[in-house]
């Protein structure tokens, strides 16, 4: 299961400490440009990354990481597991507040947009870094944006990317052989189907994510959402979208009146014949469930027509990092054809490459031919076009009024 679970803003209390912005790059330290010298003071280095830790596959996945810095580098590496990466933002802000600007406790953090943003914004992240190691130059950001763009906001060289995701949905042939391909028509199959669809309670990412696809889709204005949401015209941008929420919601399950957590509590929900339609944010989380037997093999994949949201996973190296040239030797390790291969086969994570494969030798290509592919993933060209996340500012903005709407508190 691949997921994006880092996703919430600070805490109110510690933002508010370093509400003066700071900006600014730091680029103390190691010079990822000199690629020998930083292998050479990364020797003997123990990084601390801070990750979500709430996924076997993906802690088995860091583990291995770790074990090919120890062979290859002589770098140690730490998973420390996160529920949220609010966690180790949170972390950093306090070291800043307290004047600790070297020595920082985290090396390296897997990252979302809203985080990253907000990290970038107030100058608590190192570099520029990532576009001058070795293995950059085997992906090609002109071909996918999202890979030098986190949320709409220019990643810079601040953050280094290791996994691409799309929204891809599901549904059990057995019961369901033509599922709704667009909003619209979602709601029209809900209405005579009542209770045979849902979707994660936001804040969790998933759901959040469900509703910004849900705009993309309904807005008038699809080009307001690349801009802060205080520039746009809010109400006019999101009137049609929370019509059609309105309309949708008696006829979830429970009558919208409780909502599943997680993800895979939804895979769960499937699998017990609860509901016909499911969804994650990865092409390979369909075939992932059925070869560990949580869902029947006659479960397959769909996208809606016009595309769906894609980003890349990405990680940052903060201002204060201790391990700066250790953390820079694991994200270029992440780049690597190796990792990457092993990352994208369906018995491991799942991820899509961020790599080129025009730009990798024969024998690397061979290492992603070789992948075996589940029986509900869909190829490239049936996952069709990657959407472009709106602005993080919107998913604030749809989470808050979503909660005021439709939340337990209401």
């Amino acid at each position: 299961m691949i997921r994006h679970p880092m996703r919430n803003w600070l805490p109110l209390g510690l933002a508010a400490l370093l509400s003066v912005t700071t900006p600014g790059l730091a680029r103390a330290g190691a010079d990822p440009a000199d690629w020998e010298a930083v292998t050479a003071e990364a020797r003997g280095q123990t990084v601390y990354w801070n990750a979500w830790g709430g996924a076997d596959n993906v802690n088995a996945f860091i583990d291995w990481i770790g074990q090919q810095a120890q062979d290859q580098y002589a770098v140690t590496l730490e998973h420390v597991k996160l529920s949220d990466t609010a966690e180790a933002v949170s972390r950093v802000l306090a070291e800043k507040g307290a004047g600790k600007d070297e020595g920082g406790a985290i090396d390296l953090v897997w990252i979302n947009g809203e985080n990253f943003a907000s990290m970038k914004r107030q100058g608590l992240l190192f570099g520029p870094w990532s576009e001058d190691l070795p293995n950059w130059q085997l992906t090609d950001p002109a071909a996918n944006t999202a890979l030098t763009a986190d949320f709409t906001v220019p990643t810079e060289g601040l953050e280094s990317p290791w996994g691409m995701a799309q929204l891809v949905f599901y549904h059990d042939t057995a019961r369901l052989p033509e599922p709704p391909r667009s909003m619209a028509a979602l709601s029209d199959w809900a209405a005579p189907n009542p209770g045979r669809f849902t979707y994660p309670q936001p804040p969790d990412f998933l759901g959040s994510t469900f509703l910004k696809q849900a705009l993309i889709e309904l807005t008038p204005d699809p080009d307001a959402l690349s801009h802060p949401v205080d520039e746009a015209d809010y109400a006019a941008a999101t009137a049609p979208f929370w019509d059609w929420l309105d309309g949708l919601t008696p006829n979830l399950w429970r009558q919208g009146k409780a909502y599943p957590q997680t993800a895979q509590r939804m895979i769960q929900l499937m699998a017990d014949n609860e509901i016909d339609i499911g969804f994650e944010f990865n092409p390979n989380a369909a075939s992932n469930a059925i070869a560990n037997f949580q869902l029947p093999d006659t479960v397959r994949s769909f996208v809606l027509e016009g595309g769906s949201l894609g980003n890349a996973s990405f990680v940052a190296i903060p201002y204060n990092a201790n391990a700066k040239a250790g953390a820079m030797v694991i994200a270029n390790l992440l780049l690597s054809p190796e990792a990457q291969a092993r990352m994208a086969s369906p018995d491991e994570l799942g991820f899509g490459t961020v790599l080129a494969m025009d730009r990798l030798s024969d024998a690397q290509v061979r290492l992603f031919d070789e992948i075996p592919v589940g029986i509900a993933t869909l190829t490239p060209e049936e996952l069709g076009p990657t959407l472009p996340e709106p602005h993080p500012s919107w998913m604030v903005k749809l989470e808050e009024d979503w909660t005021a709407r439709y939340g337990v508190a209401r």
